[in-house]
């Protein structure tokens, strides 16, 4: 793939390119640890190749972004099977912000790439929002590989076939019912109105306020969490801005010494619930008109690795 690897040393380049396969990778899983083993196996594989056959590869990042969509897209496949045998909703797995400068270069250009946690390498922007990230599961294998590395890493239709095995016409047909997903369902929310959201949903949180919560959240908000069966939440989502108030204030009565604090997560403002300074719950948020009409509340302690270093 052409915007893959350019300009690099066709043997030694190669190891180059860890950082961008683990964007495509984690947007494509939506979880940092099978990005990192899908590519760790892209990795295993090209020096698996005889040097002669590494020295003929024209482009070494064009031939790792394939066998890492490739990998992906196996992964996929067999993921809703695995699914169904989860404990309760599965969600992305979300990732800490950046900007208090706890991993410096981790987000930058010629940062570190080969030793750094693959966390600190994934690019922060609007294709890694946790609402973006749960429109993706909602969408095919095939559409969700021919879309993100399309729409969202611009790479074209001719190269993505080699990673489907379909036609570069087919892969675009894919893409476009795709993108009928994630059309957007209202005016964009600025960064400082939904930081506001989130500081009044904390306040109100911490204040046990139950009608300041109801007036937050739509009437038709959603509440889903994912505890992958390791810890005690809610097994199915919790519909109705009523009923999520009363539900997050009856988990403020049961758990003493919980500390809120407001938190980037997957780049946008979000809220840690930390006890004795470690990380408990991430929560994430989708939010119109000033309301909160999504939460997505993230207990399962694999998918809180990344926040370890948070507190």
């Amino acid at each position: 793939m052409g915007n893959v690897g350019d300009g690099t040393d066709r043997t030694d380049g190669a190891d180059g390119e860890r950082r961008q396969l683990i964007n495509v990778a984690y947007r494509l899983l939506g979880s940092v640890t099978e990005a990192e083993d899908a590519v760790q196996d892209a990795y295993a594989r090209w020096y698996g190749l005889p040097r002669s056959r590494r020295e003929e590869i024209l482009s070494p990042g064009a031939w790792l972004t394939t066998v890492t969509g490739r990998i992906c897209l196996d992964l996929l496949g067999s993921a809703r099977a695995r699914r169904e045998r989860y404990v309760g909703a599965w969600l992305p797995e979300p990732l800490p912000g950046r900007a208090e400068g706890d991993h410096p270069g981790g987000a930058h250009p010629g940062g570190a790439t080969g030793a750094a946690d693959p966390a600190d390498q994934i690019v922060l922007d609007e294709s890694v929002t946790m609402a973006f990230l749960v429109v993706l599961e909602s969408m095919t294998p095939a559409e969700r590989v021919a879309f993100v590395l399309h729409d969202v890493f611009r790479y074209p239709f001719a190269e993505i076939a080699d990673v489907l095995g379909r036609t570069p016409a087919a892969c675009k047909q894919l893409a476009a019912s795709a993108r009928r997903r994630v059309s957007p369902t209202g005016p964009p929310v600025t960064a400082a109105g939904r930081a506001d959201v989130v500081r009044h949903v904390k306040e109100a949180w911490e204040s046990k306020d139950i009608a300041a919560l109801v007036g937050l959240l739509d009437p038709a908000a959603v509440m889903t969490a994912d505890g992958g069966g390791m810890v005690g939440t809610v097994l199915r989502p919790v519909e109705g801005g009523a009923r999520i108030a009363e539900y997050m204030v009856a988990i403020a009565d049961r758990a003493p010494g919980l500390v809120l604090l407001e938190r980037s997560v997957n780049g946008v403002p979000g809220l840690v619930a930390e006890r004795a300074g470690v990380v408990m719950t991430v929560a994430a948020f989708d939010i119109r008109d000033g309301r909160v009409t999504r939460i997505w509340v993230v207990r399962n302690p694999e998918k809180l690795r990344p926040w370890a270093r948070e507190g």
